[in-house]
């Protein structure tokens, strides 16, 4: 399949050359030019890892460039820009199209849903509850791919395009995917933000004084427990809103395959095997400046919502703001954008399973 990627980190790096291994044909695009430079004068896209070999994408000039003759288009960058790739992409989708959110974030299925529909325009819309690799982008044209996840969860708006959803996403990565059938279930499916908070806050001083440190080794025996007291947080709104997640235990196994124990137990596994990660060398990282307003911040409305209050997430928030000096609750576009605090719990998930319909 001919595939277009919006994004040019560790993760656009790594599924671009997971896909070229599979025989697929990709496109980068930047939306900025920057990170794709190199790759646009000959250099080739070089991956190590779990997926190792040399590639050679197209890169895109521009987001009509990138999204015209495409039969899948994945968005795969962080999620602060989101929105403005929605906004660059959605005058060029069409309905025979299928658009990939790697991973979805802050309801932008229905962001991009209610753009395309202003344009008379409804496609498949497919949210992953995470990536499909992890890693770290070595240079301008070279990612290390720590692992491969063997699960990944999904949804698609409209629910009604579901199965051809599924069935793209398995004829590009393989069969990987269990379809959780609500966004909903996908907003509160990546763990990230939650896990990340933990992280951050346990290791600030290591992340600003831009030490090396292993991420899986660090996740102590009480980092670990706040990690799994959050997403009890998390498992207890999905549970008051009748939707099957899958819990913190479950996401190490399945993405790093390790025996299934404590959190901390589970990270001393990644540990040792080699795949515990490089924790960010910079306060400046996703970890706070993308999990803080496009994870925690999303969870905590949920919550509000569902009746089941995340204080936890809710505190994390707070103590981040106050730590960077910064309101991070305000800093999400997309909620902005979708208005979502003036909707009713019915009306998101109405929203959740139909998506905008074309006008």
């Amino acid at each position: 399949m001919k595939v277009a990627i919006a994004g040019a980190g560790a993760i656009a790096f790594g599924m671009a050359a997971f896909l070229e291994q599979q025989g697929h044909a990709v496109t980068l695009w930047s939306p900025s030019g920057e990170r794709t430079r190199a790759l646009a004068e000959g250099a080739p896209l070089r991956a190590e890892g779990a997926v190792e070999g040399s590639f050679h994408p197209a890169v895109a000039a521009s987001a009509e460039q990138l999204v015209v003759g495409a039969e899948a288009i994945v968005i795969a960058l962080p999620a602060y820009g989101h929105k403005h790739v929605f906004d660059r992409i959605a005058p060029f989708v069409t309905a025979a199209q299928t658009v990939i959110v790697s991973s979805h974030a802050s309801f932008g299925a229905l962001y991009l849903s209610r753009l395309l529909a202003a344009r008379g325009v409804v496609a498949p819309i497919v949210a992953w509850g995470t990536t499909l690799v992890s890693g770290r982008q070595v240079d301008a044209a070279q990612v290390r791919v720590n692992t491969v996840r063997k699960t990944i969860d999904l949804a698609t708006v409209p629910a009604a395009a579901s199965a051809k959803g599924l069935a793209v996403c398995r004829t590009l990565f393989g069969e990987r995917f269990v379809d959780r059938g609500s966004l909903l279930a996908i907003a509160l499916s990546n763990l990230n933000p939650q896990n990340h908070m933990g992280i951050a806050l346990g290791n600030m001083t290591r992340m600003e004084r831009g030490e090396a440190w292993s991420q899986g080794q660090n996740v102590t025996p009480k980092i670990g427990r706040l990690l799994e007291e959050l997403d009890e947080e998390r498992l207890a709104i999905a549970g008051a809103l009748g939707l099957e997640v899958r819990t913190i235990f479950q996401h190490f196994h399945l993405s790093f395959h390790v025996p299934i124990g404590s959190v901390s137990q589970m990270n001393q596994e990644m540990h040792a095997a080699g795949n515990g990660g490089t924790g960010p060398a910079t306060a400046d990282s996703r970890y706070v400046t993308e999990d803080v307003p496009f994870g925690l911040v999303v969870t905590a409305k949920i919550g509000r919502l569902a009746d089941r209050p995340a204080e936890l997430h809710e505190a994390g928030v707070r103590i981040f703001s106050a730590m960077y000096g910064r309101d991070f609750a305000a800093e999400n576009d997309l909620l902005a954008a979708l208005d979502l605090d003036s909707m009713s719990l019915a009306e998101l998930q109405k929203r959740c399973r139909d998506g905008y319909a074309a006008v």
